[in-house]
């Protein structure tokens, strides 16, 4: 029988989501949890396969994985959580077609990047949003990876403040490598007047402009949603979610109060402002 869970992950202490020999990643402690529960012997042998790989530091709320077991009865998500790090968490889980393959039968994905507003012009950063819907070329948006295709389609592209934040949410069926990441790169630099719209337009035009972008760092980014055209039974498990609620709420415990706590190590000057 195969089984598809959807995974939460707060990504800061993984070297990404796939699994590597020599590091911790999401994959490697989802693969440990499923050996010692008897879900699974071998990833290769069950068939097992994700939605997609994040990079080092990314989280995630909707990551897909899938794999084939004979132990549908285990494969909960309150049972495997137990096994897993307080960090990751399954929470929702379906039987699905054999043939399911998360990452190829996708429609749609959704990303949202959170950073801080500070002085940016929120206006000027909807209208180079604005710009990246439909079809282009985004060379210039990526990390170049063995001369992949670099054109992709932008469904949908939300740009919103809350409070001192702002939150960018942007869906497509495929991304490239670092995409996400360098898209808001270009739309802070146009918010903050570093550039301007015509550059924007001449970034989507790689074949007569190209300008390398750093990617805006990890930490803000989360994987919100894997949306599928064929319609799957997804069990949502309760226990499961208040648990992980409950962990969640130490980490915003803890921040808060290490906010709080790096803020008094701001060094002031004569007048009383942070040097």
């Amino acid at each position: 029988m195969r089984v598809a869970l959807k995974l939460a992950y707060i990504g800061s202490a993984y070297y990404g989501s796939q699994v590597q020999s020599d590091v911790t990643t999401v994959e490697g402690e989802v693969f440990r949890a499923l050996r010692k529960l008897g879900i699974m012997d071998d990833p290769r042998s069950a068939n097992f396969t994700s939605s997609g790989r994040t990079d080092a530091g990314v989280h995630a709320m909707g990551q897909v994985v899938a794999f084939d077991t004979d132990k549908p009865n285990l494969s909960i998500p309150r049972v495997i959580n137990n096994e897993l790090p307080n960090s990751i968490w399954a929470w929702s889980h379906a039987l699905v077609p054999d043939g399911f393959d998360p990452r190829r039968h996708a429609t749609s994905r959704t990303y949202r990047y959170v950073l801080h507003a500070e002085q940016h012009d929120i206006s000027l950063i909807r209208s180079a949003s604005k710009l990246l819907l439909g079809t282009h070329d985004f060379a210039n948006f990526c990390t170049p990876n063995n001369d992949k295709i670099t054109v992709r389609t932008v469904n949908r592209i939300d740009v919103r403040v809350n409070g001192n934040l702002i939150k960018i949410d942007i869906e497509a069926k495929t991304f490239l490598w670092k995409m996400v990441r360098k898209v808001v790169t270009a739309l802070v630099m146009i918010g903050s007047g570093v550039r301007d719209l015509d550059w924007f337009k001449q970034m989507l035009d790689p074949e007569s402009y190209e300008e390398g972008l750093e990617p805006a760092p990890a930490y803000g980014l989360t994987l919100m949603d894997v949306q599928y055209q064929q319609s799957l039974e997804w069990v949502d498990d309760g226990y499961a979610i208040h648990r992980a609620n409950g962990h969640v709420e130490e980490y915003l415990v803890y921040h808060r109060v290490m906010g709080e706590v790096m803020g008094q190590f701001m060094i002031k000057d004569q007048h009383g402002t942070s040097d």
